[in-house]
């Protein structure tokens, strides 16, 4: 019975497209803490342009 296990591919391809999502799903989050982290100093940027040159003149928007 054993035998019969290890000679079998039945489940093979499972295996191979359980580790490729695994993969694939770990390269996305990888990828998205490095575009977050590269994202703030633009973000920074424009919060102080926006913050000094916009915001900064007016005391109320009503």
């Amino acid at each position: 019975m054993f035998a019969t296990f290890l000679s079998s591919e039945a489940g093979s391809v499972t295996v191979d497209w359980t580790l490729l999502t695994a993969v694939l799903s770990g390269l996305s989050v990888a990828m998205i803490g490095l575009l977050s982290v590269a994202a703030q100093t633009p973000t920074n940027a424009v919060n102080s342009t926006l913050n000094a040159d916009v915001i900064g003149q007016h005391s109320s928007f009503d």
